[in-house]
């Protein structure tokens, strides 16, 4: 079993006490996000084959990833690195502290256990498609030697996406727009260079019809970069959790509305608010991140589909 923490969260940056606490005992809940039940997932040393961490901000947890290795848990990192103006990040690292975060896992542990994500690609009136090659273009060359991918998507508008990003166009006046195909395969095929260049494997997660010659289809869980990390072959059926989605099966131990960390394109938190204040009421020593009891005072069913449409 393959355990993902967390494409729902951000555990390594807010909630990496709990995580080595639950590796400790050995198991955690996860709340079911429709029916509010939760599930016991083991984290026994011998039903996990290995632990994907995403981040946006691996340094709460860096300092406690020798005792993953020591435990006996291969893992790596899908860090997402944008460098996107603070308009549109509201609290999340630098870009050059978080590539010392990259080049310092990678010097530890190598190439293959750090992912670079630059998603979602999102276009607005500062950051349009010249702003994105230049970015690219100059995180690219600071990432190069320390990582073997960059995986990129566009932003996918949900409801609550295009909730919080027209709440900012009436605030602070940023408009955005969603690109044609064209537009996107475009930007795509500059970008795909520039990766290359800098020994960078560029593959696009779930938006299967955007692939450009020299790019791949994304498996952000994957299987086989875990079996590389091990040494011993890890055994997943391909099983996304989304049309277009290559990953590998796994169990995510995160919970939606929980990241405080304020991006206003996220699709998996409706409400910074909601999620600061499930951060300031979570208890390290709980079993789950967020309780079902408090989850379902604090939201409406109606308001926890992530792919609401």
């Amino acid at each position: 079993m393959i355990i993902s923490a967390s494409y729902k969260t951000d555990i390594p940056a807010f909630y990496g006490r709990w995580l080595m606490n639950r590796l400790d005992a050995g198991h955690c809940q996860v709340i079911n996000p429709y029916n509010q039940n939760a599930r016991r997932v083991s984290l026994s040393r011998h039903d996990v084959d290995g632990i994907v961490l995403w981040t946006k901000n691996l340094g709460p947890l860096v300092n406690q990833l020798p005792s993953l290795t020591e435990r006996g848990y291969a893992f790596y990192v899908q860090y997402t690195v944008t460098n996107y103006p603070r308009e549109l990040e509201l609290s999340v690292t630098s870009a050059d502290r978080a590539i010392d975060h990259i080049r310092a896992v990678s010097r530890r542990w190598g190439r293959r256990s750090v992912v670079w994500r630059y998603d979602p690609i999102l276009l607005t009136d500062k950051t349009p498609f010249d702003w994105h090659v230049e970015n690219f273009s100059r995180l690219s060359e600071k990432i190069r030697g320390y990582a073997d991918e960059v995986v990129v998507s566009f932003t996918q508008f949900y409801n609550k996406t295009r909730t919080n990003l027209n709440a900012l166009e009436k605030t602070d006046g940023l408009s955005y727009y969603d690109p044609s195909i064209e537009e996107k395969r475009s930007l795509l095929d500059a970008l795909v260079q520039i990766a290359r260049s800098n020994d960078l494997d560029l593959t696009v997660c779930s938006q299967p019809d955007l692939l450009v010659p020299m790019s791949t289809a994304s498996k952000c869980v994957d299987a086989l970069r875990l079996s590389d990390i091990k040494g011993v072959l890890v055994r997943a059926q391909t099983k996304g959790n989304r049309p277009g989605c290559e990953c590998a099966q796994s169990v995510d131990i995160g919970e939606y509305d929980t990241c405080p960390h304020g991006c206003v394109y996220c699709y998996a938190v409706r409400n910074r608010d909601l999620a600061r204040e499930r951060h300031r009421n979570h208890d390290p020593e709980s079993e789950c991140i967020f309780g079902p009891t408090r989850a379902i005072a604090a939201l409406e069913r109606s308001q926890l589909d992530l792919f609401d449409v």
